[in-house]
């Protein structure tokens, strides 16, 4: 049987494009997908240096989003066909506990792992997955942005909507309009009628944040960012903030909300730890909300935004080989939108 290719990571920051043996048919349950495209997301630098949180056996393969299409299926699976385009969940939650039976997958109290970051990931020809773990893409969706959906997309959907509730007309500040998520994010506010604010590292960024439909734009080098929002908002503050940086940008973040504000944060690519004044906190009456990954639900609702035009802000498509180059590129910040990888 004829080998398949697989970027596998060796050893931390060691990843190597090998040959490897195709999987097995789809057992009961399973789909096998032919990988079309992966989305680069900062779980993968974070996977590079090691910073998995669990044990894991080396080589794995890595990327932890893709999209592709159906190769075939196993028993029992009646959800996707061979020839579907699909996007897998990439989280391998059980399906059976209390949040997974609520529609809360996320949150499951018994996940296998994250695919590409505990085990084995979708930077392979061929893989097989859970049929249940799927949603097809619509056909107005090309595959590069499906591509985007299952860490990134879903992620910004989830966040803003089940968690910030935004609503049309408040306003939002997103942090590093610039990143993958960021610039999801502007475009869905717009999108709906909400005036935004993003902060960028660059004139140049700048610019591009501009062009996506960003009402004010902050350079965050050359502005402390809190009070450029303040005298925006007439001293109010955002209804919204969406913050992913973390330390750097928390205190001001706080700052740049209105009473009764919402801020929701998934990441801290700045640094984890940061202070919390606590009667800021009660008197201002924020409410601050954590937010990681998406449910299973936020997938095809956010594949649904995308065939409305909401798409993603795709930066570069590279090829298989130059894998390490993108995400060289996302440690040095140095990206506006999503970095895709083609197989």
């Amino acid at each position: 049987m004829a080998m398949i290719r697989a970027l596998q990571l060796l050893a931390d920051r060691e990843v190597a494009l090998r040959d490897i043996d195709p999987p097995p048919p789809p057992g009961p349950g399973e789909a096998q997908i032919r990988i079309r495209s992966v989305g680069l997301n900062h779980i993968d630098v974070w996977g590079f240096r090691g910073m998995a949180f669990a044990k894991r056996i080396y080589p794995l393969s890595v990327g932890a989003e893709a999209a592709g299409e159906i190769v075939a299926i196993g028993d029992g699976v009646t959800n996707v066909a061979p020839g579907d385009r699909v996007v897998p969940f990439s989280a391998l939650t059980c399906g059976t506990c209390k949040p997974c039976r609520q529609g809360r997958d996320n949150l499951c109290e018994n996940v296998a792992g994250v695919r590409g970051f505990h085990v084995d990931g979708f930077a392979q020809d061929l893989t097989n997955h859970p049929a249940r773990l799927l949603v097809k893409i619509p056909d107005a969706v090309s595959t590069h942005d499906a591509a985007c959906v299952p860490v990134a997309y879903a992620t910004v959907e989830h966040m803003l909507f089940d968690n910030a509730r935004l609503e049309p007309g408040e306003w939002v500040l997103v942090h590093a309009g610039g990143s993958g998520i960021g610039s999801i994010a502007i475009r869905i506010a717009k999108s709906i009628g909400c005036t935004v604010i993003t902060t960028v590292g660059s004139e140049a960024k700048a610019a591009k944040a501009r062009a996506l439909g960003a009402d004010h734009v902050i350079n965050y080098r050359e502005d402390r960012f809190e009070g450029v929002v303040r005298k925006l908002t007439g001293k109010k503050g955002v209804d919204v903030v969406f913050e992913h940086t973390g330390a750097d940008t928390w205190n001001g973040s706080l700052l740049s909300m209105k009473r009764g504000g919402r801020l929701v944060t998934c990441g801290a690519t700045s640094g984890p730890s940061a202070s919390l004044n606590l009667m800021q906190l009660f008197q201002q009456q924020y409410r601050i909300i954590g937010s990681f990954g998406a449910p299973l639900s936020a997938l095809g609702r956010a594949l649904d935004r995308i065939a409305t035009g909401v798409q993603p802000v795709i930066d570069t498509v590279y090829g298989l080989d130059d894998f390490r180059a993108g995400v060289d590129r996302l440690e040095k910040r140095d990206v506006f939108g999503k970095i895709l990888v083609d197989l």
